[in-house]
């Protein structure tokens, strides 16, 4: 009770020396001031500065789409009824806000080109200055949750409204708290990019282009009977639809409003469409071949796709979940029919900003282009779009909606013209693909390195797992002990970085229940979406215990939460090879140098618990170095004022076997097969089979991450023959491929081929040929040749005779004469 008293007065008398010295928040976000504090950490170490949440603010929702149009509340900061509010967004978009019958700021979010957090600044007298601070999350509308935009109801059927078959009225629905309005206009957006392709004047705009209706009631669906449009605005092929309030003129930008997702305008194209929309859209794919033909080559240079989809689940680092294709949202894979999951490459191409998507079959097996319509397809433009966004092609969605999905409409959903678009799209097959490396820390810590060296370390501290100079990749851990009368440690927070990107930390929040999940030290919510795009990394947090950290380099660091511990694993492709230090080991497919202190002495002795101790002493972090947040008094008198490592902390460093021990039953019980004595470790040195139990698991689900990761051999992608057919479309080692062909054709070569484990299909190339008939064909010469000698003899005798009986004709007329 008294300190807790001491605090309130030592606050007080902090808020009145800020006061009293003219300390402020404004202008100063993010900063230490000298008596008071701007900085995140200000709240949990109860230091701000006394106007700190009036300047320094936090938004109610803090996401919506990209489209714009999200009305947010200003949460904290007191306004006057006068205020004229107008937001900036990324110090170059205005908008014009207004404060609400409570005294609350609210600001609209505008149309932006790009994801992510978007700099926020808020001006109180319209403009003349912008004193508040904040940021905006910017979200893709793929990956935007359903509550903050507009429905289509049977969005097939709007996209392939005036094919065969399909008409009559559509309907969408929105959610009415999205417009504050009682009345509403629906309004038709298109989207265009304009300029040659990858020069300087390449630009993507949104448009105004016409209301459905006006003034309609804002009851939260509207049903309308589609007509083509005029004017020429069916030539917008791809838009979206904005329900906006009816006070405002037709098309004025960044007012609050609902959107759908984007889609294509087939509803709305001209008549010629629906008098046969096979024809329309042939004449269009055969446009889109020809201006592919006078674009570069993006092929080369996307990432290859993982062989299998136990390899492309397990890739955490380089592939994400397809949202239109995903397995565990029972696979609605609208664009791959027979695929049951795809994923995507997270980094767009380094050049052109391609994307690469992998699809897979029940089986497992990668679906190809060259099989199948659903087969895996590569994208000119990445479905996420790419730093630094704002223009073709890494404007996220759209720019791969005009040159990847428009044109699969054309050639593949509207006609049936695949061969134009999977010669410019075909599926790149895995035989360039290389698995990463994993290494992994769980339990009272328990480590196994890149290259499978298992053991363990419990000092308490802050260390290095991984440090690589070359790819300018750290990522560090702090271990706390598991309460105050065990001597063994838990790790409880990892902080990463890679070049010059956000710092990111993952730590266990108080009663070891969720992670929670800071960048650059301020802490991130994950309530209102599930994926990140930050500055130099991305981060995807499904549930509040499972957090996945991604770079450009590739890397990817998974953190779980299993029994109230931290389990966390770092997946580095092979360009790490050679180049990692740290607890987690040299990556370089030797064992024995995967133990080297930081001096650069390599542990004589793996087995020596001692040894294994000072080497992982070695790799505390240096106060330079260390990429932590200390925003609690706990965390700055035990890391930040303290030694990196505590020498006075020295555990238990193996597990006591007692036969008396309670624990000692439930010990043999849970901790069975490989990898027991780190379960035996945590039960009976940190006394909860809960925590043994939860090691177990996570050891298991390493060595099923380590299988899922091994290398396979692919043969690549094997043709029928031409006037033939085949059956099998499996390439991976030991695959089985059967050739046929065609009635009146005769198969030379292998009639099946396997994959070999050289990488080569066995057998002999397959071709079919027309049967050969060498004695109908000789005989047949023969008989012609007899039939044209005695045609010919025929022809030279009936002449002479001619001859003959025209030369006795002309005597006997000669002597008549005589």
């Amino acid at each position: 009770m008294i300190q807790r008293f001491k605090v309130v007065i030592f606050v007080l008398l902090v808020s009145c020396i800020c006061r009293t010295l003219g300390q402020t928040c404004e202008g100063n976000c993010g900063k230490q001031l000298d008596f008071c504090s701007c900085h995140p950490t200000c709240k949990s170490l109860k230091n701000c500065c006394a106007d700190y949440k009036q300047y320094c603010v936090e938004l109610f929702p803090y996401s919506g789409t990209i489209f714009g149009g999200t009305d947010f509340i200003v949460l904290e900061a007191s306004f006057n009824k006068s205020s004229q509010i107008i937001c900036k967004f990324n110090n170059n978009t205005n908008t014009v806000g207004y404060v609400d019958e409570n005294s609350r700021g609210h600001c609209i979010s505008p149309l932006l080109y790009e994801t992510g957090w978007v700099p926020l600044h808020i001006s109180s007298d319209n403009g003349t200055t912008f004193s508040r601070v904040g940021a905006w999350l910017a979200v893709h509308t793929g990956k935007l949750d359903s509550k903050f935009k507009a429905t289509l109801v049977n969005s097939t059927k709007w996209q392939y409204y005036g094919t065969p078959n399909v008409g009559g009225t559509l309907e969408m629905t929105w959610n009415t708290s999205l417009v504050r309005a009682e009345r509403v206009n629906i309004e038709l957006w298109g989207y265009r990019e304009t300029g040659e392709p990858y020069s300087d004047y390449w630009q993507g705009e949104w448009e105004y282009l016409y209301s459905l209706a006006k003034n309609q009631p804002n009851n939260g669906s509207f049903s309308f009977l589609p007509k083509p449009a005029a004017n020429g605005f069916s030539s917008w092929e791809l838009g979206s639809v904005r329900i906006s309030p009816s006070t405002y003129p037709d098309g004025t930008w960044n007012v609050q409003a609902a959107w759908t997702e984007d889609h294509a305008l087939a509803w709305h194209l001209e008549e010629k469409f629906r008098q046969n929309s096979t024809a329309w859209a042939l004449e269009k794919c055969v446009a889109w071949d020809q201006l592919e033909n006078q674009l570069p080559n993006f092929l080369n240079e996307i990432i290859d796709c993982p062989c299998t989809l136990a390899q492309a689940r397990a890739d955490t680092g380089r592939f994400h979940t397809d949202y239109g294709c995903d397995i565990e949202k029972g696979s609605v894979c609208t664009y791959h029919p027979g695929s049951v999951h795809c994923v995507r490459a997270i980094q767009a191409s380094p050049k052109y900003a391609a994307g690469q998507q992998c699809c897979y079959d029940s089986t497992g097996a990668q679906v190809l282009t060259a099989d199948s319509i659903g087969g895996s397809t590569p994208d000119r433009a990445h479905d996420w779009g790419s730093p630094p966004y704002k223009r073709p092609p890494r404007i996220p969605g759209q720019s791969h909606w005009v040159y990847d999905v428009l044109s699969f409409y054309y050639c593949c959903l509207w006609s049936d013209n695949c061969h134009y678009y999977f010669k410019h799209r075909p599926s790149s097959d895995c035989r360039r693909y290389q698995s990463p490396s994993s290494a992994v820390v769980f339990g009272d810590p328990h480590f196994i390195t890149f290259d499978g060296v298992s053991y363990s370390f419990n000092g308490k501290g802050e260390y290095t797992l991984v440090s690589s100079e070359m790819k300018q990749l750290t990522i560090q851990g702090r271990t706390e002990p598991v309460n105050e009368t065990i001597k063994a440690t838990q790790l409880s927070a990892v902080a990463m970085k890679e070049a010059s990107s956000d710092v990111i930390e993952v730590r266990l929040v108080s009663g070891h229940n969720g992670l929670e999940v800071l960048q650059n030290q301020k802490t991130l919510s994950f309530t209102e979406q599930t994926w990140m795009d930050l500055y130099g990394v991305f981060v995807f947090s499904p549930t509040p215990t499972n957090v996945t950290v991604m770079f450009p380099s590739g890397a990817g660091v998974e953190v779980r939460l299993r029994g109230g511990t931290m389990t966390t694993t770092v997946l580095l492709p092979e360009e790490f090879t050679d180049s990692t230090l740290g607890l987690l080991g040299k990556m370089n497919g030797d064992a024995t140098d995967d133990l080297v202190l930081s001096n650069g002495e390599l542990v004589q002795n793996q087995s020596n618990p001692e040894e294994l101790f000072s080497f992982g002493v070695s790799w505390a972090v240096s106060n330079k170095s260390a990429l932590f947040t200390y925003d609690s008094e706990y965390l700055l008198d035990t890391y930040y004022h303290a030694p990196r490592h505590d020498h006075s902390f020295i555990p238990m460093f193996s597990a006591p076997e007692r036969p008396d021990d309670p624990l000692g039953q439930q010990a043999s019980e849970i901790c069975t097969g490989e990898g027991s004595k780190f379960c035996r470790y945590d039960i009976l040195v940190g006394r909860s089979p809960s925590m043994g139990n939860a090691t177990k698991l996570s050891f298991q689900s390493h060595i099923s991450l380590v299988d899922d990761l091994k290398p396979v051999i692919s043969c690549g992608w094997l043709s029928p023959p031409n006037n033939g057919r085949k059956e099998g479309t499996t390439y991976l080692q030991g695959a089985k491929v059967q050739l046929f062909c065609d009635d009146g054709f005769t198969l030379k070569g292998s009639a099946e081929r396997v994959c070999q484990e050289n990488g080569l299909w066995s057998g002999e190339e397959t071709t079919c040929v027309v049967p050969s008939n060498l004695a109908g064909i000789v005989a047949g010469s023969v008989i012609g040749a007899l039939a044209l000698i005695v045609i010919i003899t025929t022809i030279v005798l009936a002449s002479k005779k001619q001859k003959r009986k025209a030369a006795r004709s002309k005597e006997t007329t000669t002597s008549e004469a005589l």
